[in-house]
C-alpha cells in the first residue's frame, strides 16, 4: 500500500478507482488526474497499479496506489479507513469487474462465485465503505461501472448479466435514496465490450478490434457526467 502525501495534499480532492490497474479504470484515472483530482488506485496487481501512478505522474497528475480484494469486507474496512485518514475522499468508481462467459450449464461454481462476489458484493461493499464518507463531507460522486449486460440479456452470459442487472438494481435504488441531494451525485455507466484483455482466454468474443478502446470509452463517460445514466454501445460508429 503506497499512501505517501505531498504536503497540503490532504485538501486535494481524490477519487478512489477500483480495478485501475489496466482498462477503463486506468483510463478513467488518467482522466480525471487531468480534472485536478488526485487519483487513488486500487486493485490487486500492485505491479498494474504502480505502472497506472507512473504514467498519471508523467502527464502531471498525483496518484497513489492502494492493493485491495474488493471481495475481503475487512480488506476494505482497513484500507478505506486509511484512505479518510490520509486524503480528502470526494469520488468512488466502481468498475473492478469479471466475467466468465459460455453456455450456462458449463458454468463452474467457481466462476459463478467469483462473478458474484466480484460484480454484486464488491460494488455493494465499497459502496457501503464510502458512502458515509461522502455523506459526512456533504459532497461526492459515486460511479458504478454496469455494462451494457445490466440492459438486456445476452447469449452466453447468463450469470454475467445476473450480476450486472444486480448492480443495476442497486444503483437505480440508490439514486432514488439521493434524488433530492445537490452534492452527492450517483452515476450509472452501461458501456458495451471494449477493446482490452478483458477477454482474453475466451473465444467469447473473436474479434475485439470492432470495440471502442478503454481510452475512447472513458472520454465519452466524461464528456457526459451531467448525466445521471450514460450509455454507450460496443460498436465503433
Amino acid at each position: 500500500m503506497e499512501l505517501i502525501k505531498d504536503e497540503g495534499e490532504i485538501s486535494v480532492k481524490s477519487i478512489i478507482v477500483t480495478g485501475a490497474g489496466s482498462g477503463l479504470g486506468k483510463e478513467l484515472a488518467l482522466l480525471f488526474s487531468q480534472q485536478g483530482y488526485h487519483v487513488l488506485l486500487t486493485g490487486r496487481s500492485v505491479d498494474k497499479l504502480s505502472v497506472a501512478k507512473t504514467e498519471i505522474e508523467k502527464i502531471g497528475g498525483k496518484a497513489d496506489f492502494v492493493e485491495l480484494n474488493i471481495q475481503k469486507e475487512n480488506d476494505i474496512l482497513t484500507k478505506v479507513e486509511e484512505m479518510r485518514n490520509n486524503y480528502t475522499i470526494f469520488g468512488l468508481v466502481n468498475n473492478a469487474g469479471v466475467g466468465h462467459f459460455g453456455p450456462f450449464i458449463n458454468s463452474t461454481e467457481s466462476e459463478i462465485t467469483e462473478m458474484l462476489n466480484t460484480n454484486i458484493l464488491g460494488t455493494i461493499l465499497m459502496t457501503k465503505a464510502v458512502l458515509p464518507v461522502l455523506q459526512e463531507q456533504g459532497e461526492g460522486l459515486l460511479m458504478n461501472i454496469i455494462s451494457t449486460a445490466g440492459l438486456r440479456g445476452k447469449v452466453n452470459e447468463a450469470v454475467y448479466a445476473a450480476s450486472k442487472f444486480a448492480v443495476r438494481g442497486f444503483t437505480e435504488s440508490l439514486q432514488k435514496e439521493y434524488e433530492n441531494s445537490s452534492t452527492i451525485k450517483i452515476k450509472a455507466i452501461y458501456m458495451g465490450g471494449m477493446d482490452t484483455p478483458f477477454w482474453s482466454g475466451s473465444t467469447h468474443v473473436s474479434d475485439t478490434s470492432r470495440f471502442r478502446s478503454p481510452n475512447e470509452v472513458a472520454q465519452l463517460i466524461i464528456s457526459q457526467m451531467e448525466q445521471d445514466e450514460i450509455i454507450i454501445e460496443s460498436k465503433k460508429s
